[in-house]
């Protein structure tokens, strides 16, 4: 599978998480079921928010395959403040399926991101693990974040 990155527009740039390190960060967590109504990503235009990303028909056609492969056998992550950082096309399967909840576990605190001010079309999708962006900028890594017990509930 291609590398994977949660992407947020900020002040200082472009921030990429790499999600392989994300499911890392939260691999020790009991999952808790999240209701889909308190998931706000489902009435936002999440694909299609960037510039140049318009949802043409072909773009809709090609979520909706992977939304029809995807499997909910794996949580979503959640940032502290409830937002998704990987797991919308699984969001969108329980949401078609008349699924009312999705397995869910919980950042307690914000990772720094793996990459800041790289543009999309130059972060490595090829590598397991970020090394070195096309730009020669370093990448951020924070191995160290503190994750929510299954206690926490999502929010």
């Amino acid at each position: 599978m291609r590398k994977q990155y949660h992407i947020r527009h900020s002040e200082r740039g472009l921030l990429a998480w790499d999600v392989d390190r994300l499911v890392r960060l939260t691999s020790e967590q009991e999952p808790v079921e999240l209701p889909l109504e308190r998931i706000q990503e489902l009435d936002e235009a999440y694909w299609f928010s960037d510039d140049g990303n318009t949802p043409t028909c072909r773009r809709v056609a090609e979520h909706a395959q992977l939304i029809n492969e995807t499997s909910l056998d794996h949580p979503i992550i959640i940032d502290p403040e409830g937002r998704v950082m990987d797991g919308m096309h699984r969001v969108c399967k329980a949401l078609i399926s008349g699924i009312e909840t999705i397995k869910a576990v919980k950042l307690l605190a914000m990772p720094e991101p793996d990459f800041v001010g790289v543009p999309i079309n130059q972060l490595p999708y090829e590598r397991a693990e970020p090394e070195s962006p096309a730009n020669g900028s370093q990448p951020i890594h924070s191995e160290t974040i503190t994750t929510s017990s299954a206690a926490d509930s999502c929010r």
